[in-house]
């Protein structure tokens, strides 16, 4: 195993946990349209919004790697067939955008990425749309990359080897950490990174057996701060 050069950081589930916030932002979000747009918000239920999401999501696969723009266009739509203003779907999603970097950090993870930036350059290599700057971390890390800046997501190789591009090392010399086994772990190791699998009971109460070729198996990111020697 080469030694370690530069990380990546995946940020749901990684570094918050991301469930929580959505589900708040959905509930602001509603709440928001009860007033602006009330006909909307008589149709859709908070559930009725997320299976409208889900069904963009289905039908335009070509929108994977955007989050933001499966969630315009569900709002857009959501807007439309109650007779709504879809122009209402920019204001919409701003409301649900500045609630949901509203996140909790885990409490290891402020202490854990003061040890890991002062020893590596960190990236941030995300599929999701948090704002790093908003949310309060970006202090730590030199570089990020999105699935929607970029055009593809994970476990697509490339954004894997744009974040080694801009970590400033080889692929084979930087450890990706996150918590989704397909596409941080598998995601990683088949671009030719090496892989840190983040377990938190919080998130994954029952894991499967990490792939063959994983490097690191951790709970929290202070536990890998000490296999990293940092």
């Amino acid at each position: 195993m080469a030694p370690v050069l530069a990380l990546t950081l995946d940020l749901d589930d990684t570094l918050w946990p991301i469930w929580p916030a959505i589900a708040r932002a959905e509930t602001v979000l509603h709440a928001w349209l009860s007033r602006a747009a009330p006909a909307t918000a008589r149709r859709f239920d908070v559930a009725g919004l997320r299976g409208l999401r889900e069904r963009v999501a289905h039908e335009h696969p070509e929108w994977s790697h955007d989050l933001t723009q499966l969630r315009l266009e569900s709002l857009r739509l959501a807007l439309h067939d109650a007779g709504d203003d879809p122009a209402l779907a920019v204001p919409a999603f701003e409301v649900f955008y500045a609630e949901r970097q509203k996140v909790d950090v885990f409490a290891d993870v402020e202490p854990a990425l003061d040890r890991l930036a002062a020893r590596f350059p960190l990236v941030a290599l995300s599929n999701g749309n948090a704002d790093l700057g908003v949310v309060g971390l970006a202090r730590w890390f030199a570089d990020s990359v999105t699935a929607r800046s970029f055009g593809v997501g994970k476990p697509d190789p490339r954004i894997f080897h744009e974040a080694c591009r801009r970590a400033g090392a080889a692929a084979d010399r930087v450890l990706h950490i996150g918590d989704d086994l397909a596409l941080d772990v598998q995601g990683a190791l088949g671009a030719g990174l090496q892989a840190a699998w983040v377990v938190r009971p919080e998130v994954h109460p029952a894991p499967e057996a990490a792939p063959a070729g994983t490097h690191h198996v951790v709970t929290d990111l202070l536990q890998l701060a000490e296999r990293l020697g940092a």
